[in-house]
């Protein structure tokens, strides 16, 4: 169900849900090619090379951007390249560059650096892919109708989810609230879907610096050491950072917040592996290709007969945080905050 700091398992970047079936947008059609106009609603033709549409002025601003504007933008940031986006989107590659063109016209912002043959999103492309996929998460929900008898609390983690508590939290949200189901989904990025609207909140390790997300520290607990069990580690009762350095780390780049600067400048580890998920993790702890460092939580959700872990004594904690959105979300979520302070406390 959950999984360490360090493992995970690789998040597709600009990953969004797919689209429910009864949708009033329709895919990437084509936008002016030229002007500064909003795209036209997809059943009209664009206008020629240069002209105005006179016959049809252009929507209010507030209607210019539809959805298939952004799963155009979508499909492009997780492709990385506008052929394949069209394959998946079952369009053409003018159609999608169009479309995507239209959009940065609309936002004035370049999204798309395309100086290589490989796209890649500016920094205002990143910022605009999560407000993108929300936007069209928050729709696709809304079209559920699955989830319209009944609306589940959906809860992310990113890995070892309320670490001792989590069995509690679960229980005792049945017991008090049968009629709202508290899902628990393990996403693996670094907000474990929040920023991407995929969940209501998130329990997360370590400090989040997504924009538009509030937090709230609900405990902190140690680290551990991660090393090979029949290695000269696994026998002592308590390890060191520098007691790691002389052979590889392996980290977790996707959801990780284990770094190199977790050590001092004048002590970081020889050498690093990065790897993309728990097994892989587990495994080349296993194998003896280099050691680990995750929350304490890790050593009871995810034993291994060859991995061995090890309190650190001189690594900071790690402070488990309840995070959500900043604005109106699922009305149950301060029954869920009350919960789990509650649990914090009883211990």
């Amino acid at each position: 169900m959950s999984r360490p700091e360090d493992p995970g398992h690789t998040a597709s970047p600009g990953h969004h849900p797919t689209p429910a079936t009864a949708q009033p947008d329709r895919g990437p059609g084509p936008a002016p090619a030229t002007g500064h106009h909003p795209a036209p609603a997809a059943h009209q033709a664009d206008p020629a090379p240069g002209q105005a549409d006179p016959g049809h002025p252009p929507p209010p601003a507030s209607r210019a951007v539809e959805l298939r504007h952004l799963r155009a933008f979508l499909a492009v940031a997780e492709e990385g390249n506008v052929t394949r986006a069209a394959a998946h989107l079952g369009l053409t590659q003018p159609a999608v560059s169009r479309t995507l063109a239209a959009l940065e016209r609309h936002l004035g912002l370049r999204l798309v650096d395309r100086s290589t043959h490989h796209l890649a999103l500016t920094p205002e492309g990143v910022v605009f892919r999560d407000k993108a996929a929300a936007a069209v998460a928050a729709f696709d929900e809304a079209l559920d109708t699955g989830r319209l008898r009944q609306w589940p609390l959906r809860l992310g983690h990113a890995w070892s989810a309320f670490g001792p508590y989590t069995t509690p939290l679960l229980r005792a949200w049945r017991e008090r609230h049968p009629a709202t189901p508290l899902e628990l989904l393990r996403i693996d990025d670094r907000t474990a879907g929040l920023t991407r609207g995929e969940v209501d909140a998130a329990l997360l390790r370590g400090p989040v610096h997504a924009p538009g997300l509030v937090t709230e520290v609900l405990f902190t607990e140690g680290r551990v050491a991660a090393v090979t069990a029949d290695g000269p580690l696994a026998s002592r009762t308590s390890l060191r950072l520098a007691d790691l350095v002389d052979g590889p780390v392996i980290l977790n780049t996707v959801s990780g917040i284990t770094t190199p600067e977790l050590w001092p400048p004048h002590a970081r580890p020889a050498a690093t592996l990065t790897v993309a998920n728990t097994d892989d993790w587990l495994a080349a702890i296993a194998a003896g290709r280099g050691s680990g460092v995750s929350a304490a939580s890790t050593a009871a959700v995810h034993p291994h007969p060859g991995v061995a872990y090890v309190p650190l004594d001189d690594a900071p904690g790690v402070p488990v945080l309840l995070v959500r959105r900043d604005g109106p979300g699922h009305p149950a979520l301060p029954k869920l905050a009350a919960l789990a302070r509650e649990i914090v406390a009883r211990g």
